[in-house]
This record gives C-alpha cells, sequence and structure tokens, in this order.
C-alpha cells in the first residue's frame, strides 16, 4: 500500500493567516514526497541509510562547506558539534543572551561553561563589542546566533576570530541560506549547527538536525559521536549518544533542498512588502528589526518590536490581531539568563538590558511561501486598525 501525506482541504473564505503555514508547502510536493518515502521504506535502510548520505553531501554544498552530519535535532548538533570541535569542560563559550534556550542547553550538554552576553536592539543579534569586552583567558570559542534568519557579520567574526584566537561554531537553525558579506551561513566558522525542525525554512516532517564543516576529522568525531561514539560497529572509542538523523527525514529534505533558494526569496517578497507597508506605522510605534543583510535575509521570521510609543501594550495588540484569526508569536517572551532553569549560572534581571527589552518589544507576524498580498494587507490593516483605535476614542 503506497504511503500517503494526509494534507487538509483549502477553504479560502473562511482561512486564517497562521504565523507559519507548512501544508501549503507540502501540498505542492505531495507526490514528490509520497514517492520519497515510499522508495525509502522499500529500500528499509531506516538508519543511516542512502538518502541521508545524500542529503548530508547537497546540504553541506548548499552551505558553501565540505562536510554535513546529520543528527537528531538542532540542540545536538549544538553539543555534539561543539565536542567534536575539541570544546568541553573547562572552556568558556560567548553567545547571545538573547537566543532560544537551545544555544544554552547546547553548550552546557557539550561540558563547556557558557558565558552569556548582550545583544544589538536594531537587529535582537549578538553584540561584537559586548562580546569581547567578556572574553577571558578561558573563552575559547564564539556561538553566533544568526537570528531570524539574518546572519551576524562574518567580518567583524572573523577579525574577533583572529584577534583572540576564538573558535566560531555558528547557530543557523534559524538561517538556512542566509548570506552576508560573501559569506553563507554554515561558512564561517569551524562548524555550524543547523534544525530541521518543521516549522524551518527547511523543515522535516519531525525533528532533526546537522553540522556542517569544513574540517574531515571533525565530521569524522561527529559521525562517530552521533553513533554511540563508534566510529566502527561494535568499537566504542569514546562516551557518545543515539542522535542520528532518520533516513525517511533525510529523504522529504532531499525533495525539499532544491525549492528552498525559491522560498527564501518569497520570503524577501514579503518582508518587503511588510516594510512598505509598514512604514506608516513607524511613528506609532510598531518597528521591523532592522535588515542589515539586504537580500541575504532569509527570514526565517519577520519581527517588529512595539515600543513605548505604541499606544497598545502588546499583549493588546496580539488579542487584536488574534481576533481577526491572525497568527503571531513571540521570540522570545522569556530570556536565556531570567529562565528559573538557570538560575545557578548567577544572572540577574538587569545585566542584559537590550535583551529583556527586546523580550518585552518583539512580536512575529506571519510569513511564509505563498503568503499573499492581500494577506500581508489583511494583517498590516489590522495592526492599523488596532494601535489607530486609541487615537480615534480620544479624538
Amino acid at each position: 500500500m503506497p504511503i500517503s501525506v494526509l494534507i487538509p482541504p483549502v477553504h479560502v473564505a473562511s482561512s486564517p493567516i497562521p504565523l507559519t503555514d507548512l501544508t501549503l508547502l507540502h501540498r505542492s510536493l505531495q507526490p514528490q514526497l509520497e514517492a520519497a518515502l515510499q522508495t525509502a521504506m522499500m529500500q528499509g535502510d531506516f538508519v543511516l541509510g542512502g538518502a541521508l548520505l545524500d542529503f548530508e553531501i547537497a546540504f553541506a554544498h548548499a552551505c558553501g562547506s565540505e562536510y554535513g552530519v546529520g543528527v537528531g535535532s538542532g540542540t545536538d548538533a549544538i553539543t555534539l558539534g561543539l565536542r567534536a570541535c575539541g570544546i568541553g569542560a573547562g572552556d568558556e563559550v560567548l553567545l547571545p543572551a538573547n537566543t532560544f534556550v537551545a544555544t544554552l542547553i547546547g553548550v552546557l550538554q557539550s561540558g563547556a561553561t557558557p558565558v552569556l552576553v548582550d545583544c544589538d536592539s536594531e537587529t535582537a543579534l549578538i553584540d561584537l563589542v559586548a562580546a569581547e569586552k567578556a572574553i577571558t583567558p578561558r573563552t575559547r570559542a564564539i556561538i553566533p546566533v544568526h537570528l531570524y534568519g539574518q546572519m551576524v557579520s562574518p567580518r567583524q567574526l572573523l577579525d574577533l576570530s583572529g584577534t583572540y584566537d576564538l573558535l566560531i561554531f555558528e547557530d543557523a537553525a534559524q538561517a538556512h541560506l542566509a548570506e552576508r558579506e560573501g559569506y553563507r551561513a554554515g561558512s564561517v566558522g569551524m562548524a555550524a549547527a543547523f534544525s530541521f525542525y518543521p516549522s524551518k525554512n527547511l523543515g522535516a516532517l519531525g525533528d532533526g538536525g546537522m553540522v556542517v564543516t569544513k574540517e574531515a576529522q571533525i565530521a569524522e568525531r561527529l559521525r562517530s559521536l552521533r553513533n554511540y561514539g563508534a566510529p566502527h560497529k561494535n568499537y566504542h572509542t569514546e562516551f557518545g549518544v543515539n542522535s542520528r538523523l532518520d533516513t525517511l527525514q533525510a529523504a522529504v529534505l532531499n525533495i525539499k533542498l532544491p525549492h528552498l533558494p525559491h522560498w527564501n526569496r518569497d520570503r524577501l517578497r514579503i518582508a518587503q512588502r511588510y516594510d512598505e507597508l509598514l512604514a506608516p506605522l513607524h511613528l506609532a510605534g510598531v518597528l521591523p528589526m532592522a535588515n542589515v543583510s539586504s537580500s541575504g535575509h532569509a527570514y526565517h521570521l519577520y519581527v517588529v518590536r512595539i515600543t513605548e510609543d505604541c499606544p497598545l501594550e502588546r499583549a493588546t495588540l496580539q488579542a487584536a490581531l488574534e481576533s481577526r484569526r491572525i497568527g503571531t508569536g513571540i521570540h522570545y517572551p522569556v530570556p536565556c539568563h531570567l529562565q528559573p532553569a538557570f538560575r545557578y549560572l548567577g544572572y540577574h534581571l538587569g545585566d542584559f538590558p537590550h535583551t529583556e527589552r527586546l523580550s518585552q518589544q518583539v512580536l512575529s507576524l506571519p510569513i511564509y511561501p505563498g503568503m499573499t498580498d492581500a494577506q500581508i494587507q489583511r494583517v498590516v490593516g489590522a495592526i492599523d486598525t488596532a494601535v489607530s483605535a486609541p487615537f480615534s476614542l480620544s479624538r
């Protein structure tokens, strides 16, 4: 019996506008996805199979790198990637406070000591000036998080790395094929971690991740670490884990990868239209995060700041959009250093003011390939109506 990917039908007139719409992409690829899954099922190589090897090579090359090693998640990609690069106990690793907790967890699981630094308030990316001030004799590595689909400046990173002999390990979980200053995400540092969580620009039908690197020795160690620390079957040379990107997910990603450049261009189109339509609302305190990468921004998320100049609080605006069936998100409402699980690291409220302010301001608007101009206008129109209402009532 053939495998069937069940995708619900579209009801245009009553459809909400979600934060992201995965069914739209999957519907267009349904025959190819079903054929790929059917082939993988018939071959029976569900773990470390041929489709995985094909995808590892293709994705690494797409990133401008040489080797790819598929793992179980983006978090494992950080953990195992750092270990494969020789980062562990006694080493300090710089990373932004303004990131998803997976970045921090990956550092902790590697055995290294995380050192958080603040972000830039306009881009939300790591503040490299603050990072430089946090360097100590124990600092071995820096993790630039290419947030929302935008890369941290490769030139500044390489200058910092060269001056202080720091290993660059990129967190590119949100930056598939992003570009800046002639570099592509995954090609700047010693290695880079990617996530294939379903909502990513390149997403699987489940969880998954990958480390890309130009170093054969790092790739070789990664293949061992992800497979119980065994470079060969039944021969374990170190303490590894079971974290392998399975063949079925790789088969799906192989189908999607050739479409990724087009999908990213469509995201850029949507973001540029948002920029245009939101421009009159800047004075009302609705400010898009700065794009300093031009067309290299992959726009995994389109994020605005709801500043003090806005007549509505963020939660009120969110509720107004929700009432109009428009999905939004907050990335992220509680910074890493204020999460209860990480209080033992010794950080406190006020340590990273830009990160903390952004956590109270940021709002992610719907963006996904195939989003129409009418939908974009509907989102912005709903924002305009909501923020204009208090002014109307005051007249």
